[in-house]
């Protein structure tokens, strides 16, 4: 069953003989459930791509449907809304909130929500993902993978349809990155959750269902 599906995305930035054409009438679909790994070099537009996937930027042309709504007929508000109801993002950057413990920077993105917590649903998670020692701490307290794994439960807190992960093991060393992986891996399989993850990293984009390579703005293997 098909959650997401981009048609003809195009992204230019600049003009004249500094123009640069970000996304090139890219189109992509994604299924329910799926592991999607979006690799490339530098400057190829993974990112751009993803930003545009979760709704953080906006296409010169082309749409995204995302479970049956388009965010081009949205306003800014209300993709604000859908994307912290419908999105978890997971950057390479953990940012958390520094004066914020573990267990309120997991549970902020329902908070400003305004939504009751579903406390049940969120120890479960922080066992998971082993955290449960760590939720009175505060950032500074941990380290750089138990931040990632702070990051992912955040991602995951609100019950969203598609988690959206860039570069999200970046920061890590290649043991503690592939960890990380594999405990997003089976909170999204326990939850039936799609993901999508851009990466340089090969050996991180092979645990994937199904990988697209992106260069220069363009889909080169789907």
């Amino acid at each position: 069953m098909e959650i997401l599906k981009a048609s003809n995305l195009k992204k230019t930035y600049g003009k004249g003989s500094v123009e640069v054409h970000a996304l090139d009438n890219v189109s992509l679909s994604v299924n329910k459930g799926e592991f999607l790994a979006i690799v490339g070099t530098s400057g190829s537009g993974k990112s751009t791509l993803l930003n545009m996937l979760g709704g953080l930027d906006k296409p010169d042309e082309g749409e995204v449907i995302i479970d049956g709504n388009n965010l081009q007929n949205m306003k800014d508000e209300e993709i604000t809304i859908f994307r912290r109801r419908k999105i978890g993002f997971i950057f390479q950057a953990f940012n958390l909130v520094p004066v914020l413990n573990v267990y309120d920077n997991i549970t902020l993105p329902i908070e400003l929500d305004g939504k009751k917590t579903d406390k049940k649903y969120i120890d479960e998670l922080i066992t998971i993902l082993g955290l449960k020692e760590k939720v009175k701490s505060l950032p500074t307290q941990l380290s750089g993978g138990q931040q990632q794994r702070v990051a992912i439960a955040r991602a995951l807190a609100s019950k969203p349809a598609i988690i959206l992960a860039d570069e999200p093991t970046g920061n890590l060393d290649s043991k503690t990155g592939l960890d990380v992986l594999g405990l997003l891996k089976t909170t999204c399989n326990k939850y039936n959750q799609t993901l999508i993850m851009i990466t340089h990293n090969d050996e991180i984009a092979q645990t994937a269902d199904r990988i697209v390579r992106i260069e220069d703005g363009r889909i080169s293997m789907n």
